[in-house]
Parts: structure tokens; C-alpha cells; sequence
């Protein structure tokens, strides 16, 4: 009987924890499981986005090898907006995690003045709207922009100043230019082609472009990730921090021998967060360059909204979020790895 009892009273339990999370269940369900499986079913059809989608056509995978494999612009596009998103990625990401890093240690030490005024102001671009700080970005990058006005007066009047918006050329072929390493004078494998681009193209770079819009979405988001850190940094006890000072322990060897190793649960989230952001860019360069110049700010985000919205080839577009879903997710499955090894 008592085992009875206990079986009653765990069922019971069940149903009501069934019944609690149901609402949640049933949100998650609607936003974001149905409309996956809708975007996965319709990136095999040739829908426009404009009809309805029960007047689409099953066309296998077409679309797919269109991005992955056709040769043409829809493939040579899909890895120009690949490889500029993967660099806007490697740029950002790092940037902005030691940045929010070393800002979280910095407002969290005990002696420091004004304290709740610089966390809010470190805070602050990242609650502003992106589109009102692209606008503002657009005026600072101007070739008679403040960016160019600061540069020409830290060097003496000596800095050419540069269209930032407007400048498509490869940050590591500006470096192999001085070298004598152009398309033309580099050696001949450079004009291989791979996944419908040379190689040239491939070690370019981000642009100049692409680089103005990287260091103002690091300057954007960074705040987000130091309030992420300063949470973590206020959760470690004190007394092993005192541990470590009555050993004999320097500030460095604090930071790296006990803050760093007890904040990796918290890196891993932060690297997580900023590929997923990163790898959907969209709202600046939106705004500020429209996939120009030349395509080198071109995005996976961006040609999902061009394919879909603008050249109206839904199914086309779907697809390529699918193939960016995929991407993001392989990704955060490397890093879970890694940081596994690691811990191990």
C-alpha cells in the first residue's frame, strides 16, 4: 500500500510539473519549433514568398545545389556572404570577449569610484537600437567623418583619409601589396578556384568595409558581454581569492591561475553567444552598405533577406537559413568539444 502510495503521489507530481511547463511548452512549439519545420519543408519547393505556399512545387533539392554546388552567381554569392561572415566572426568575437573581460574585472574591483556609472555606460550602446547606431556610424565613417578628422590629428595632419563604407579592398591584401603579392604577380594556385571563388578571394580578408562594421558591432555589443562576466566574477567567492593572497599570489596570477579557469563555464557561453550573433548579422549591414561595395560586406543573413525578400525565391532564401542553421549549430558543437577537452 505505501508503495502504491508513492507511485500515486510521483504520478500526480509528474502531471503537475507537465502542467506547469505546458504554457512554455506550447510558446516553444509555436515560435519556434513549427516555424523551423515550416522553413525546412518549403526550402525543397520554388516558393516565391508572394503566393501562397500551398501553390509552391516540390523541386527536391535544387535550391541546395544552387548554393552548395550550380557554379553560378547563387553559389559564388552564398560563399562570398560564408567567408565575409566567417571573418566578421574571427574579428569580433575575440574583440569583444577580452573587451567585455577586461571591463568586467575593471568594474568589479572593490576601490573603484563611480562604479554604477561606468558599468551603465559600458552597458548602455548595447540597449540603444542598432539601426539609430548604424545611422550615427554612417556620419562618423564619412570620408570628412570625425573617425577620419581624429586619425589626421593624432598623425600631424599625415593620414589620407578613406571612404570606410565605400573601401572593398582586402585587409590582407592591402598587407601583401607592399610585398609585390598582387592576383596578377602572386603565384599561379591563387587562381584556383574553390567553391566558386579563388583562392585570391579567399585570403582576403575582411574589407575595409567589412572592418568598420566589425568594430562598430564590437563596440555595440560589448557591454552585453562584460554585464554576462560581472555576473560570474561576483559568484566566486571571496575567501578563495584571500586563499590566494595570504599564498602570496600577485594581481596576474590571481587573474590567471584562479579568476580565469573558475569564468570557462561563462567564456563558453559568451563565445557561444557572440558566433551565434555574429554568423546573423544583419541589422548594420542593413543600414550602412546593402552588401556593398563590391559584395565584400556581404552576409549569410543578409542574402537570406535578399533571396527571400528581395529577389522573391522564398524557397531559396529558406534555404540558405537552413544551411546557416546548420552552420551555427556544427559550430557550437566544435566549441562544446573543444572546451570539453580542455576541462578534461
Amino acid at each position: 500500500m505505501a508503495t502504491t502510495g508513492i507511485r500515486g503521489q510521483a504520478r500526480q507530481d509528474a502531471i503537475a510539473g507537465w502542467l506547469f511547463v505546458a504554457p512554455a511548452l506550447a510558446i516553444l512549439g509555436i515560435f519556434l519549433v513549427v516555424p523551423i519545420l515550416f522553413a525546412a519543408y518549403y526550402s525543397f519547393t520554388d516558393w516565391n514568398g508572394i503566393s501562397p505556399p500551398t501553390e509552391a512545387r516540390l523541386i527536391g533539392l535544387r535550391n541546395y545545389y544552387d548554393l552548395l554546388l550550380s557554379g553560378g552567381i547563387k553559389q559564388q554569392d552564398f560563399f562570398k556572404a560564408l567567408k565575409n561572415t566567417t571573418y566578421f566572426a574571427l574579428g569580433v568575437v575575440p574583440l569583444q570577449t577580452g573587451a567585455a573581460l577586461v571591463l568586467a574585472v575593471i568594474v568589479n574591483q572593490r576601490g573603484l569610484r563611480f562604479k554604477d556609472f561606468f558599468r551603465t555606460a559600458y552597458y548602455f550602446p548595447s540597449i540603444t537600437s542598432s539601426i539609430a547606431i548604424s545611422l550615427i556610424f554612417l556620419f562618423l565613417y564619412q570620408k570628412s567623418g570625425l573617425v577620419n578628422y581624429v586619425l589626421e590629428v593624432i598623425t600631424f595632419g599625415r593620414w589620407e583619409p578613406i571612404a570606410w563604407l565605400a573601401d572593398a579592398r582586402g585587409l590582407f591584401h592591402i598587407l601583401l601589396e607592399p610585398l609585390g603579392i598582387t592576383l596578377r604577380t602572386g603565384p599561379e594556385f591563387l587562381r584556383a578556384k574553390v567553391a566558386g571563388l579563388t583562392l585570391w578571394d579567399w585570403i582576403s580578408g575582411p574589407s575595409v568595409a567589412l572592418t568598420a562594421i566589425m568594430l562598430q558591432n564590437s563596440w555595440t555589443t560589448t557591454g552585453t558581454m562584460m554585464v554576462i562576466f560581472l555576473a560570474a566574477l561576483q559568484d566566486i567567492p571571496s575567501f578563495v581569492y584571500e586563499a590566494a593572497q595570504i599564498d602570496g599570489a600577485n594581481n596576474w596570477q590571481i587573474f590567471w591561475k584562479i579568476t580565469l579557469p573558475l569564468l570557462r563555464p561563462t567564456l563558453f557561453f559568451v563565445i557561444t553567444l557572440g558566433l551565434i550573433g555574429t554568423y546573423q548579422v544583419f541589422d548594420q549591414i542593413y543600414v550602412m552598405t546593402s552588401g556593398g561595395p563590391a559584395k565584400t560586406t556581404l552576409t549569410m543573413a543578409y542574402i537570406v533577406y535578399r533571396n527571400g525578400f528581395r529577389n522573391s525565391e522564398m524557397g531559396l532564401g529558406l534555404a540558405t537559413a537552413v544551411l546557416l542553421f546548420a552552420i551555427i549549430f556544427l559550430l557550437t558543437m566544435l566549441q562544446r568539444r573543444i572546451t570539453e577537452a580542455r576541462e578534461g
